[in-house]
């Protein structure tokens, strides 16, 4: 397996343009690299220690092989969505993609992102984990088929983006709503703080100007009192 990374401070390990959008509200210089691991349950395993376990193994494989003087921060984040304690993935084809809608329709479910955040090669892993609880509005069986055909449900958990300006599946939130785009960066931002790297950027702010969104959970999220 081999890592093809540019160069920068921090270093997201993944492919996904949504949590790059987010990264960038943070206010530091960053680079993306990517990372394959096999994201398959083991036996016994939870999806809550899954989505945790992948998190932490994409960071921990750039971080056996990345420059610590060029990259002193490698970040995995791994995103999974919950109904009725089953995982949804990304759908493999488009009568997957409708039957995921079908099921997430007029519902409750949960979203959790994990992050793992590494810092030398001779550093524990710093690791937390998101939730936020998304229900779904009511939509028609004409709408899923028209988003399904958009092809935006096949890159995403869950067979749908919360910021789809034209579907708009969801109808309220509890928790954070970057998380359910895949990269919580109030949890992120604690983490740095953690590990000594205060974000130049006013992260609430910023996060909720790019999203429309008005957050109430970001004051406890940034002091570590909430998921």
């Amino acid at each position: 397996m081999q890592a093809v990374c540019d160069n920068g401070r921090l270093l997201l390990v993944s492919e996904s343009p949504r949590r790059r959008d987010l990264m960038r509200l943070l206010g530091f210089p960053f680079s993306v690299c990517a990372a394959s691991i096999e994201e398959t349950l083991r036996p016994a395993e939870t999806p809550l220690a899954a989505v945790r376990r992948f998190a932490r193994e994409k960071a921990g494989v750039i971080a056996s092989q990345v420059d610590w003087r060029s990259f002193p921060i490698v970040i995995g984040a791994d995103t999974i969505v919950l109904s009725d304690g089953d995982a949804l993935g990304k759908p493999k084809d488009a009568a997957e993609a409708e039957t995921t809608l079908r099921r997430l329709r007029g519902r409750e479910h949960e979203v959790y992102t994990a992050i793992a955040l590494i810092t030398g090669p001779e550093a524990s892993t710093l690791e937390c984990l998101a939730r936020s609880v998304v229900p779904m509005r009511d939509y028609t069986d004409e709408e899923i088929a028209h988003y399904v055909r958009s092809g935006d449900p096949f890159d995403k958990a869950g067979a749908y983006a919360i910021q789809d300006p034209t579907f708009r599946p969801v109808i309220g939130l509890t928790g954070c709503y970057a998380n359910v785009m895949g990269l919580p960066l109030c949890h992120l931002a604690h983490q740095l703080r953690l590990v000594g790297r205060e974000p130049p950027l006013d992260v609430p702010a910023a996060c909720q100007e790019k999203l429309a969104y008005t957050c109430s959970v970001f004051a406890g999220i940034l002091a570590g009192e909430a998921a």
